[in-house]
């Protein structure tokens, strides 16, 4: 993985379960029409933080192909003060099948550190293939894209799994199908830079990139209620770690009941 924000949306519950899961096929019931979430980006060498970015993720109603979809859309950047070291303007969009959380194209626009790259994903998910720039591929039944697999993975009853269990998943990135799993640890209160939370907490099994090793070594929490949303991710990177806190949200689909306190 050359992008950082795709690093990034990784860390956001960048997953998707694996064809035959019982989650195949799953009716939303976490997000809805016009919810917005923001996140700031921290970097740390030597045990300090300084705020390095942002992200803001949203979701909305709208027709594509005659049918209504969720057209969800991440951006991320680095901060302006920063962008002398390693700029970053990332932009990518996913429009989601409102029936079935089953992606039907995505789009991809990335600058980052003079770096720059385009991509347009169209889903077949009658034929289970993608087509893109490079010709047509066959994907696993029910792939999803990086970004319509946080929405998609936001609705997982994670009460039916027991601490170190661990749930496998696919995703079709970069013209490859990438098979891998969360581990789920449990559930734990949480102080982030937002305020203090009742979350659940698990790993996911990363692919080596250019700044994040493989394995297990990100942790990610997220709120234990209705929503499910990332509100801190942290991780070893290739020079120091970054942490990642959710900062704001509107218009979430169910109250917020995990946020115990607020700073």
């Amino acid at each position: 993985m050359k992008s950082f924000f795709i690093s990034f949306l990784f860390l956001l519950m960048g997953m998707r379960l694996c064809s035959g899961s019982e989650f195949c096929g799953i009716s939303n019931t976490a997000f809805q029409n016009d919810e917005k979430i923001s996140y700031t980006v921290f970097y740390s060498v030597m045990g300090f933080y300084l705020n390095a970015g942002n992200a803001t993720f949203t979701a909305n109603i709208e027709k594509y192909s005659g049918k209504p979809v969720y057209h969800v859309v991440g951006v991320g950047s680095s901060n302006p003060s920063y962008d002398f070291i390693f700029k970053v303007r990332d932009r990518y969009e996913s429009y989601i099948d409102t029936g079935n959380l089953q992606p039907q194209r995505f789009v991809r626009n990335i600058d980052e550190g003079g770096y720059k790259q385009s991509e347009n994903v169209t889903f077949n998910n009658e034929n289970n293939t993608v087509t893109t720039l490079k010709g047509t591929t066959q994907i696993p039944n029910c792939s999803q894209d990086v970004l319509s697999s946080i929405y998609y993975a936001r609705n997982i009853d994670f009460n039916k799994y027991k601490p170190n269990d661990k749930i496998p998943f696919s995703m079709f990135l970069d013209n490859a199908v990438y098979n891998l799993y969360i581990k789920y640890l449990g559930k734990e209160r949480i102080k982030t830079k937002y305020g203090t939370f009742n979350s659940i907490k698990f790993k996911p099994l990363l692919v080596k990139g250019t700044i994040f090793d493989g394995g297990e070594k990100m942790t990610v929490w997220v709120t234990d209620d209705a929503n499910h949303v990332p509100i801190r991710i942290e991780s070893p990177i290739a020079v120091g770690a970054i942490k990642v806190d959710m900062m704001g949200y509107n218009n979430l689909r169910h109250p917020l009941t995990s946020l115990l306190s607020q700073r």
